[in-house]
């Protein structure tokens, strides 16, 4: 398929109008005919839609599986990394608003020039669609993610999680692991900071964990917005009905885009740890230097089984089973590349 604009999926025509209605996340644009909806990566062209952003990327690098956060996932391991423009959201602290709230130079990418990509990489295990939000870019997606898993490597999102059931379904058997961003417990923090559903990435959460996806939740700690004990322990609380097991990453938030705010203490970060472990059995702190809260530690005889400094990861006491060598508890993930 050429790159550019295709036929988009996951929409309806409205009846007794010219208009279309995008279904691929909360905001169900209904698109006029020769606008954009709000990602603005669509497009209502003579009654039909279009996807404007096919096979065209903003960025490709090469990455380690750690700094998506996965840590529970591949550990080691190189990943290639794309995304393309825009998103679905428009968070006033985005980090990586060039790309997501603009258009900027782009290189024409498909499925096997990605999958010499990944096979000419050393110790990688796939491709990760990040940067931006990839369910707007979700015919590529689908597309090339099903081929990279039919050649033998692994799928990874890093979405806000705001991606609805119909589109997902197109997607579940196609992806390995997802971050999720849980931005904030909070209603009124999703819709004003973020012109964005809470209920939607809960929801997301919820079932890409039971459609056997490793799910690791990225919670990115705004002083003043999002981190109270009272917020946190919401946060952890919901991640905690859906499965102790899910690993959970407190970042630290650094002043960009739209927000000034300054940047995240680092006795905040570490305060959440302390509650989010009574609940969780995985958490990390991300964005921060010389911390010892990034190496995973066995939630049966609490000894380290993975070491990590920045994202230099040594897995040490653990099998590819994922079970712990001292004790023998099993470590939620996938780590296929480890150990015998």
């Amino acid at each position: 398929m050429s790159a550019g604009k295709v036929t988009a999926r996951h929409y309806e025509k409205i009846e007794g109008s010219e208009n279309l209605r995008c279904l691929l996340c909360s905001h169900k644009c209904v698109i006029a005919p020769g606008k954009t909806g709000f990602c603005r990566s669509r497009r209502n062209i003579s009654g039909a839609l279009y996807t404007l952003n096919y096979g065209l990327a903003s960025a490709v690098n090469i990455d380690p599986v750690e700094k998506k956060p996965l840590y529970h996932f591949m550990p080691a391991s190189s990943i290639v990394s794309i995304g393309t423009n825009f998103c679905n959201f428009s968070c006033k602290f985005c980090q990586n608003y060039e790309i997501s709230q603009s258009r900027t130079p782009q290189v024409e990418i498909d499925g096997p020039k990605l999958l010499a990509l990944v096979k000419k990489t050393p110790e990688c295990c796939g491709v990760a669609y990040t940067y931006n939000e990839p369910i707007i870019w979700y015919e590529f997606v689908q597309d090339t993610a099903g081929f990279i898993r039919d050649n033998s490597f692994k799928t990874v999102m890093v979405t806000n999680g705001d991606i609805s059931a119909e589109a997902f379904a197109g997607l579940a058997g196609r992806i390995d692991a997802m971050n999720i961003d849980l931005k904030a417990f909070d209603r009124e923090f999703y819709s004003r900071i973020c012109s964005g559903s809470l209920e939607s990435v809960c929801r997301m959460i919820e079932t890409a964990y039971k459609a056997g996806i490793i799910v690791e939740v990225t919670n990115l700690l705004i002083p003043g917005l999002n981190d109270s004990d009272a917020m946190i322990f919401a946060l952890t609380d919901f991640i905690a009905s859906v499965s102790t097991d899910i690993p959970l990453h407190f970042s630290r938030y650094h002043p960009a885009y739209l927000m000034n705010y300054p940047a995240t203490p680092a006795a905040s970060l570490y305060r959440a740890y302390d509650l989010a472990v009574k609940k969780l059995k995985y958490v990390y702190l991300g964005n921060i230097t010389d911390c010892d809260k990034n190496s995973t530690y066995c939630p049966g005889c609490k000894k380290m089984v993975i070491k990590r400094k920045n994202y230099i990861c040594e897995p040490i006491a653990i099998n590819s089973k994922g079970e712990c060598a001292y004790c023998g508890e099993k470590i939620y993930g996938n780590f296929y590349n480890c150990g015998n």
